[in-house]
């Protein structure tokens, strides 16, 4: 009879979709799941399609001769250690909800739970753009603007949890409002809803392909967006001096359109010192960083 290996399942909480994987020790995707979040149908229902859909991740583990020793989840909000979701602006319903340890006594397993963006900033570490680097820096660009911290070699949440939201750093005095209750927040300049209030109501990816086409106006756009980040990183990098700079999520695809201006902002602010030999890339692993980092934190039994 073979030997049974070790198994974890990373999931990742969207407002628009659920999706789980079945994670061999070596990092390899076995099997995964994916259907609808629905969270407006309430939480009870939502429950249900999750332990239902790593349910079926167990069932597969068990055919494969694996054995899921844990569960991480990425959920897109603030937690605190002990799992318990504090805020999330997409998925509203689950705030106050002591996600894991719901989850832990309907699965019976071992379960953590942490910030998306952190376990993306993990997923990348490990097995993507910033395999090698010591400390890094993972910016999620998509609605909103997430990010997570890697630190000498491993990630960094602060002393409740709520670190790295750099989304929420303030670059406009008395700028555009932001849900979080502040004014001017990075996130109001660079993401995918910053770019649709700017350019009219016209959608990112179709801003790029005007950019890209020659459209001056769309141009300016992307280039803006770049300002905003480079202002934001500058002051970020004088402070930790990263190994790496990462940048995933939807708006990601358009790295092209603001890298330049990014660049000239990181060269114009930040001390040349911190600049020498900085990784600043795009991501790799896509979808897949929050599912990888989640197995990860849930091989880590921390």
């Amino acid at each position: 009879m073979s030997e049974t290996a070790s198994g974890f399942i990373g999931v990742d909480i969207g407002g628009t979709n659920l999706r789980g994987a079945l994670i061999g020790a070596d990092g390899e995707i076995v099997h995964r799941f994916r259907t609808q979040s629905l969270i407006h149908e309430g939480v009870a229902p939502f429950l249900e399609r999750l332990c239902e859909g790593i349910g079926g991740l167990r069932a597969a583990a068990q055919s494969d001769n694996l054995s899921v020793e844990a569960v991480g989840v990425a959920v897109p909000g603030l937690m605190v250690r002990s799992g318990v979701v504090r805020s999330s602006v997409n998925m509203p319903p689950l705030q106050g909800i002591p996600l894991q340890d719901i989850l832990a006594s309907r699965l019976k397993l071992p379960v953590r739970c942490a910030n998306d963006a952190n376990l993306i900033a993990l997923g990348e570490w490990r097995y993507g753009a910033g395999q090698g680097l010591d400390s890094l820096l993972m910016l999620t660009i998509g609605t909103g603007l997430g990010s997570g911290l890697i630190l000498r070699g491993g990630l960094w949440e602060g002393s409740r949890g709520f670190a790295a939201e750099c989304g929420h750093l303030t670059v406009v005095p008395d700028g555009h409002p932001c849900p979080c209750g502040n004014r001017g927040c990075l996130e109001q300049y660079v993401s995918a809803t910053a770019l649709t209030r700017k350019g009219g109501g016209v959608p990112p990816d179709e801003l790029a392909r005007l950019a890209r086409g020659g459209n001056h106006q769309a141009q300016l756009l992307f280039e803006d967006l770049g300002r905003y980040l480079g202002i934001a990183l500058a002051g970020l990098l004088n402070v930790l001096n990263l190994d790496g700079v990462l940048i995933g999520g939807g708006v990601a695809v358009s790295y092209d359109l603001f890298a330049s201006s990014l660049s000239q902002e990181l060269h114009r602010r930040a001390f040349p010192q911190v600049l020498t030999d900085l990784v600043l890339c795009t991501g790799m692993l896509g979808d897949d960083a929050g599912l990888l980092g989640g197995a990860l934190l849930a091989a880590s039994g921390k």
